[in-house]
């Protein structure tokens, strides 16, 4: 069994939103370090970020948190929801020989669960990082973690990984 982490939509637009139960920078920091454990395991890091479609010049801050991207990690480019569609993401995966996913990043009911319902129709086994990502609204957060992730797999914490 191989896993690879996805971090989902760690850009400086994003991290700096009001974000609860955890803040942009509490599940920034946390991401670093899972993809510390998961790179010094010789696993796949898949960064993801979106950008917009048809517009002229994306956002500023829509790039990824600097120093996130490291050599030999996947990066991927969305420009819907989630991570899977038109982006080439299961090709890259199944090549790594992938067939677990650990997701975190932000936002939670957005494009980590977005990500999560596609992973499951593409057949991978999928982990969530409950404490390495978070919500628009606390409860928002905590309906996802604890009522919809497990019906799509494993809810874990940071530490169950570092």
């Amino acid at each position: 069994m191989t896993s690879a982490l996805i971090l989902i939509d760690l850009m400086p637009r994003i991290v700096a939103l009001p974000l609860a139960p955890h803040s942009g920078e509490e599940v920034l920091a946390r991401c670093r370090r899972l993809a510390e454990v998961f790179r010094a395991g010789g696993r796949p890091v898949v960064l993801v970020r979106v950008e917009r479609p048809d517009v002229a010049e994306q956002p500023p801050g829509s790039g990824f948190v600097d120093g996130l991207v490291q050599p030999g990690d996947i990066v991927v480019v969305k420009h819907t929801v989630g991570a899977f569609h038109r982006t080439g993401l299961d090709d890259q995966l199944r090549r790594h020989g992938v067939d677990t996913l650990v997701l975190a990043g932000l936002v939670a009911t957005m494009g980590v669960e977005s990500t999560a319902r596609a992973a499951g129709d593409h057949g991978y086994r999928v982990e969530f990082v409950a404490d390495a990502m978070s919500g628009f609204a606390a409860d928002e957060h905590d309906f996802a973690v604890e009522r919809i992730f497990p019906r799509f797999g494993e809810v874990r914490n940071t530490a169950d990984y570092t």
